[in-house]
């Protein structure tokens, strides 16, 4: 019996398959390229090479499974979000069918919201397609990802600046991929639960874009500044830089449902969603390093 992941070469998916391979479990990766998988595969993984949106591998890639763990791609096609629930409601169909019992679903804070809130908008539909499919099954709803700020990376290098249409003074909850991660592993490596859950991944603490730009500077040692952008503003830089149409709209769409308040976490910060890893820890070992890359 194995647990199946659709995205072994994302953070997320890979970090998951090592450390329930480091903990003994039966791994079954499903992967475009087995190449980019090969040492999880060398430790033992099962690898199915193909895409997850083709049903018959993802029906061989289930065959003798347990449990799943579902992660939907970053947005890379117009009809995102169309293309999204489709793959998961495939997916879902397809888990029932092989008799799977148990799933993470990698959802986000916001996911309530629904549609209209960027890459966040399928969320809500794939909690429900996989609940309806099967007896347990876990939604993660992870607030907005350290490694986002890696993308700032040469900017804080240059001009020691942070670009964001974010007001300044609200707090959101931050939290790195490797314990979003962790809280899957735990998930699936307890066979206890049942029932559905949607789960709050919170971080150790919310944090404004003017703290998280105050950690930054002190593990950097030199001052960072987080400037707010309109939408408009942010439209356009993302534009110059080439990115597609498609793209741009549906992250402004995101930036302005997180100004709206649409994005907010519906889960209360407990004990059970908060998790250890700091900004400053992830700022020291992995973002610090990519902005002297950048010097």
């Amino acid at each position: 019996m194995s647990i199946v992941i659709n995205t072994p070469t994302s953070n997320i998916g890979r970090a998951l398959a090592s450390r329930l391979l480091d903990a003994g479990e039966s791994v079954t990766l499903l992967s475009r390229e087995k190449k980019k998988v090969d040492e999880l595969a060398r430790r033992g993984a099962r690898v199915v090479e193909g895409s997850f949106e083709d049903p018959a591998l993802l029906a061989k890639a289930l065959e003798g499974a347990e449990a799943l763990f579902w992660l939907t791609p970053p947005p890379a096609r117009p009809d995102y979000y169309a293309w999204a629930t489709k793959c998961a409601k495939q997916a879902a169909a397809a888990a029932k069918k092989a008799g799977v019992r148990r799933a993470v679903v990698l959802s986000s804070a916001g996911a309530h919201t629904g549609p209209g809130t960027g890459p966040v908008g399928p969320g809500r539909e794939m909690e429900n397609d996989f609940e309806a499919a099967l007896p347990a099954v876990v939604s993660l709803r992870p607030g907005i990802f350290m490694e986002n700020f890696l993308r700032s990376a040469e900017t804080i290098a240059k001009s020691g600046q942070i670009f964001l249409p974010i007001p300044p003074g609200k707090r959101w909850p931050v939290v790195a991929t490797a314990d979003i991660a962790d809280k899957a592993a735990c998930w699936l490596l307890d066979r206890s639960w049942s029932g559905h859950h949607r789960v709050g991944v919170h971080g150790p603490k919310d944090l404004s874009t003017d703290e998280a730009a105050a950690i930054i500077s002190s593990e950097l040692g030199k001052p960072v500044k987080c400037v707010e952008l309109t939408p408009d503003q942010a439209r356009g830089a993302m534009q110059s830089m080439g990115m597609p149409g498609f793209v741009v709209d549906i992250i402004i769409e995101m930036y302005v449902a997180y100004i709206e308040g649409r994005l907010d976490a519906a889960e209360p910060r407990t004990p059970n969603t908060t998790t250890p890893t700091s900004l400053a820890e992830f700022a020291r070992t992995t973002l610090v390093p990519a902005i002297r890359a950048n010097l």
